[in-house]
């Protein structure tokens, strides 16, 4: 709803303003507490209700949905590990969990269940291009470091998970979606590769940098994929790269060599 909204993990203050009056002012800020602190997410929806998941410090399950005057209206539990978060087509909402998703659209939760009793998805990356959302797919529970070589696409509309074996692994700084709603992911083989949301086939693979092995503590730099429009942007500590690439045609449109290893990457507008 144009809104920006920062989650506090360690006091669980959640915290909303507009964006737009940064460039002016000190925006006017609206906060809420969760009932207890917890590394979780909050998103404001555009009828004034706010989404937010439930946990604390030991254990995340579920997420609540309040109204405008912050009453709790509807609540859901059955999303063990809750993590990420994105946004489809019709504002639909998807948090994943270690055994499937939720999904919050037209005032219900729905729960998708993943094929496996263990499928755990965390992350993920909306479009309001698609009612698809694509997040990763993780199943063995006691891994120290799975390297999932297949991702997850939802369908917020039918509840239909289809999963999607790239061939290559890929980490949770590999997702992304292009300006129509397709689903990329930058796999450990330097491409990225790009899925047609509805049918799940992997209709393109852009060669952008060298294959790369994921680190094993999830703090070291590894390759990060940042989408703006019809421009991918790639990310190769190893090289210390910034590569922007045009979806479209697959070409590198140009690239940099940056003074330090880059780990995480976002952008702007403008």
């Amino acid at each position: 709803a144009g809104k920006t909204v920062l989650f506090n993990d360690g006091s669980g203050l959640v915290e909303i303003f507009d964006p737009a009056q940064l460039a002016k002012r000190q925006p006017r800020v609206e906060t809420y507490t969760t009932p207890e602190p917890h590394h979780g997410v909050a998103v404001a929806l555009a009828d004034g209700s706010l989404l937010t998941t439930i946990g604390n410090s030991e254990s995340r399950n579920g997420i609540a949905i309040l109204d405008a005057d912050r009453r709790e209206i509807l609540r859901n539990e059955q999303c063990p590990g809750v993590h990420g978060e994105a946004v489809a087509a019709g504002e639909a909402i998807v948090l994943g969990c270690q055994d499937g998703l939720l999904v919050y659209k037209n005032g219900a939760i729905t729960k998708v269940q993943s094929p496996d009793a263990y499928g755990r998805i965390g992350n993920q990356a909306g479009s309001e291009e698609s009612d698809i959302v694509l997040g990763d797919y993780k199943t063995d529970k006691d891994a120290e470091l799975e390297r999932p070589q297949r991702v997850s696409l939802t369908n917020t509309t039918t509840s239909e998970l289809k999963l999607v074996d790239l061939g290559t692994s890929y980490t949770f700084r590999s997702l992304g979606r292009g300006p129509h709603g397709e689903a990329l992911v930058l796999g450990t083989d330097g491409a990225i590769h790009v899925i047609d949301p509805n049918t799940g086939v992997v209709t393109k693979k852009i060669a952008v940098i060298d294959a790369w092995t994921e680190p094993t503590k999830w703090q070291e730099p590894r390759p990060a994929l940042f989408v703006e429009d019809h421009t991918a942007y790639v990310t190769d500590p190893a090289s210390k790269k910034l590569i922007a690439v045009d979806l479209e045609d697959g070409s590198i449109l140009t690239e940099t060599t940056l003074d330090h290893a880059p780990n995480e990457l976002t952008g702007v507008t403008g």
